[in-house]
């Protein structure tokens, strides 16, 4: 080998070693760098003539698998998407309480039947009346703010999204420019390691919002996929759109995360695509878990409400108020409500004795009034005011019926016939109307409405239902608007179910016999998800729309919870509870004793009230059947507790799998300080024996040199 030719391998040698040790050393400081991986130097023996020549260096390379980089990512999706969900619904079950706690929702209710008990006992004492009728407006103020809450927390979610979606864009624009730079550094032979290495460290991120898929190209690029396929970056890149509702209000059509080509300007729907990742926990967060919770809650409050209506419509005071003042029931005065039973309606002196009764029947033609038809509401309003004789008026305007009696000093109360109570939809004459409520609302709390498919439905002309249609997997199949239609209840669920123009197509409304609205799902639309997210329509000079009438969609079911509060009349005045209740009978005459003080079977009434068994429809995760309302929270507060505890122990399955798949990820991309520091203990050898070839090279070199 001539001088040359060991000068040449020497310095090989040399600068190999020299790199070596840089990339040992690079590895070593950044041996706690996130998304580091590893790097080491690639060289291979050169030769010439069958003779060694050297070194030749290949490059550095950066160390990764692409198949366990991939499990990593996926497991980082999963783990985002169950700490989104997880967190937020463990501070709500904290916002529930428990069921022991007294200031809960759940503690409240125990408190109501503790204070109705002890009121009951002795219904003449004025301080407990008020602190009964003070601890019930307590829980539903309760309810009205995890109600709230829940809304809340739902925006909060929304506005989270569009940060996600936000910084998912800003993730993709940088990786585009990376792209660019490893595109270069590719075709002139340079060092990619740190472009690689910053692509690698913004996929993690990525992977924590959405679940994707990195793509290595020959030339150096990155192209990033959703795990279904859905290009987010390729030759263009994809820009995400997302615009939030600004409110956590139920019945609102959210937005969705929509794509736009660089190149095109084309855009796709991508929500369905995002099937894990912090944003998919928070999709699910706001449409699904929150939503659940909320219909729970609302059930539960409006259950507990109509229990201690129906007992108080059926109760009585002492005295009796003079006017007896109904809720908006959204019915029109030309309604014909359809049931059976009988009602007593009574005019009562301020010592009890009877001044008027009429009796109240209904059939499956309408009213009746002392036994003569009285079909319709106006109908049955003529005929109370002539049956009163004077002692008492009936109106009803703009949904509610107000009977008042003529002489200030008088009362009005009402009694279900004990052996033929009035039904109409399952609740009784004065419950229906809702003329002594203990607990009011502006809207329906409850759905049964008694009226029939050939009722009138009184929608002003101009209205308008939007609904939306979704797949099973979350995309939009339609935008159906339906117009109010024709004149009977029959001719606007005509238009609900056209197939052409309404719902047909996907399912079938209907009345049942006691007038609620239900849906069935066409056979293969099951799974769908037919949302009302607009009503225009208004039910005569009521105020009241269709959907809240029939409580069509989650407006005006969800938000049940925020509506109730104890009768402001109540509050002022704690004798106009209902504690007693009147004596009829079949010969009882103006001139008897009918309501007396001290009477506590009404009391008694609103106590068992609260653990009577009643029927509730299915809300959220909870079935329909028949509850309590204290059997009913506390299966309100298992679903709570059960959803945030279901949430935690996916967290904990999802991190436990997330730590080990970053584990065998580091396992080959990371730094391991004692093979760095082998590593750079023999390129300094290899240094050394290169440096040593070196002198002896000159060595030769000068001696040839001295023997010319």
């Amino acid at each position: 080998m001539s001088l040359n030719g060991i000068i040449g391998s020497a310095l090989s040698g040399l600068q190999a070693a020299q790199l070596g040790m840089r990339t040992a050393s690079n590895n070593v400081s950044n041996v706690n760098t996130p998304g580091y991986a590893r790097t080491e130097l690639s060289q291979t023996s050169r030769s010439s003539g069958g003779m060694g020549a050297g070194v030749m260096i290949n490059g550095v390379q950066r160390v990764s698998d692409i198949y366990l980089t991939g499990a990593a990512m996926r497991a980082a999706s999963d783990a985002s998407a169950a700490k989104a969900l997880a967190a937020s619904l463990d501070r709500l079950q904290s916002q529930f309480g428990s069921t022991d706690d007294p200031g809960s929702l759940f503690g409240r209710m125990n408190q109501i039947m503790a204070s109705l008990g002890a009121a009951a006992a002795d219904s003449a004492d004025k301080v407990s009346r008020l602190s009964a009728a003070s601890d019930i407006q307590s829980f539903f103020d309760e309810a009205s703010r995890l109600s709230a809450e829940v809304r809340t927390m739902r925006d909060e979610a929304d506005q989270r999204v569009a940060s996600g979606v936000h910084r998912v864009n800003e993730i993709i624009l940088e990786l585009q420019s990376l792209n660019s730079q490893a595109q270069t550094l590719t075709a002139t032979a340079s060092d990619t390691t740190g472009t690689l290495n910053r692509q690698a460290e913004l996929m993690d991120e990525l992977s924590e919002y959405v679940d994707v898929r990195g793509e290595r190209q020959s030339d150096g690029r990155l192209f990033v996929r959703t795990q279904d396929g859905v290009s987010l970056l390729d030759n263009s890149r994809l820009e995400l759109q997302y615009v939030p509702a600004g409110t956590g209000a139920y019945g609102v059509e959210y937005g969705r995360i929509t794509a736009v080509v660089s190149a095109s300007g084309a855009v796709a729907d991508i929500t369905p695509s995002i099937r894990s990742g912090e944003l998919r926990g928070l999709l699910d967060l706001r449409d699904k878990e929150l939503p659940a919770i909320a219909g729970g809650l609302a059930e539960m409050a409006a259950g507990a409400a109509d229990a201690l209506n129906a007992a108080h419509n059926d109760a009585a005071a002492y005295p009796p108020p003079n006017v007896l003042e109904g809720r908006n029931t959204g019915f029109l005065a030309s309604d014909i409500l359809t049931g059976s039973g009988q009602a007593a309606l009574a005019v009562v002196s301020d010592t009890g004795e009877l001044v008027a009764r009429v009796d109240v029947g209904v059939t499956a033609a309408g009213f009746t009034v002392n036994g003569a038809p009285a079909a319709s509401i106006a109908d049955l309003v003529n005929a109370l005011n002539a049956e009163f004789g004077g002692a008492a008026s009936a109106s009803f305007t703009n949904g509610r019926l107000t009977l008042s009696a003529a002489d200030p000093s008088h009362g009005l109360a009402a009694l279900q016939d004990p052996a033929d109570p009035a039904s109409i939809g399952g609740r009784g004459f004065a419950h229906m109307f809702g003329l002594n409520d203990l607990v009011s609302s502006p809207r329906p709390g409850f759905f049964e409405t008694g009226l029939s498919a050939a009722s009138a439905h009184g929608l002003n002309p101009g209205g308008e239902l939007g609904f939306t249609v979704l797949t099973p997997d979350g995309r939009r199949a339609a935008q159906i608007d339906v117009p109010v239609a024709g004149t009977s209840l029959q001719d606007q669920i005509n238009a609900l179910n056209n197939p052409a123009t309404g719902l047909g197509m996907y399912g079938q409304f209907a009345l049942d016999g006691d007038g609620v609205l239900r849906f069935q799902a066409a056979p293969g639309y099951q799974n769908f998800q037919v949302e009302l997210n607009r009503d225009s329509t208004e039910r005569g000079t009521t105020g009241l729309s269709f959907s809240q009438l029939f409580g069509v969609g989650d407006a005006a079911r969800l938000t049940r919870a925020e509506s109730f509060t104890v009768n402001p009349a109540v509050r002022a005045d704690s004798s106009r509870l209902a504690f007693g209740k009147l004596d009829l009978g079949a010969a009882t005459a103006p001139g008897d004793i009918v309501l007396s003080e001290g009477d506590n079977r009404g009391g008694q009434s609103l106590f068992n009230a609260l653990t009577e068994k009643r029927r509730y429809a299915g809300a959220g995760g909870l079935v329909g059947g028949m509850a309590s309302p204290v059997e009913y929270a506390a299966r309100l507060a298992g679903d709570v507790g059960s959803r945030a505890a279901r949430a935690d122990r996916n967290e904990n399955a999802a991190r436990s799998v997330k730590q080990a798949a970053d584990a065998k990820r580091s396992d080959v991309e990371g730094v391991n300080l004692d093979e760095e520091l082998a590593r750079m203990t023999l390129y300094q050898q290899a240094y050394n024996a290169a440096a040593r070839l070196m002198q002896a090279s000159k060595e030769m070199s000068d001696t040839l040199l001295n023997m010319v």
